[in-house]
């Protein structure tokens, strides 16, 4: 087992959310992209949320969220992982969220990717004063329907603005 690192985040000085998965895949760190796995469920979510067509390109995606004050990392910085089941993940070593925060003061809320990212994120930054939400897991192993999964990442979409009320008169998955 090698060691595997994260991506930087993606942030500015806008966002107002921050998502934390775990740590990306196989195919996202081949790919150098989060959420790289064609099953992964990520992008389409926030597509339908953020009011959005499917972005096609990993830049497109990446100004769909920071055009929505969204910004995407990862609890663990570096670890040790067999595959890319998060129950793999072995010699956690945890991101700077304390300097992550002082840096980007406009982010309100904190949204993990799965219940692992929740636990991890609780471990590494235990002094967080924001308020931080379970999110269910958009990984293909997590067998929920993509319906299912949207209704509750919809959660987000107070903390940025109303778009929950359009939401809820209009999406369809």
């Amino acid at each position: 087992m090698s060691v595997i690192t994260s991506f930087p985040p993606i942030v500015d000085s806008r966002c107002q959310i921050l998502i934390l998965g775990s740590m990306p895949s196989i195919r996202s760190l081949q790919a150098q992209e989060y959420y790289a796995h064609p099953q992964n469920q990520f992008w389409k979510i926030m597509a339908v949320l953020l009011g959005h067509a499917l972005p096609l390109t990993y830049a497109q995606k990446k100004r769909m969220l920071l055009k929505s004050r969204i910004a995407l990392w990862d609890v663990i910085s570096s670890c040790k992982r067999e595959g890319s089941l998060d129950s793999r993940i072995r010699q956690v070593k945890f991101n700077d969220f304390a300097a992550l925060f002082k840096k980007y003061k406009s982010i309100r809320a904190v949204f993990c990717n799965g219940n692992t990212a929740f636990k991890l994120f609780q471990k590494a930054s235990h002094r967080c004063d924001l308020p931080v939400f379970p999110v269910p897991s958009t990984s293909p192993a997590y067998t929920k329907s993509l319906a299912w999964k949207t209704g509750r990442w919809k959660n987000i979409l107070p903390i940025i603005d109303d778009r929950q009320r359009l939401f809820d008169k209009s999406s369809k998955v």
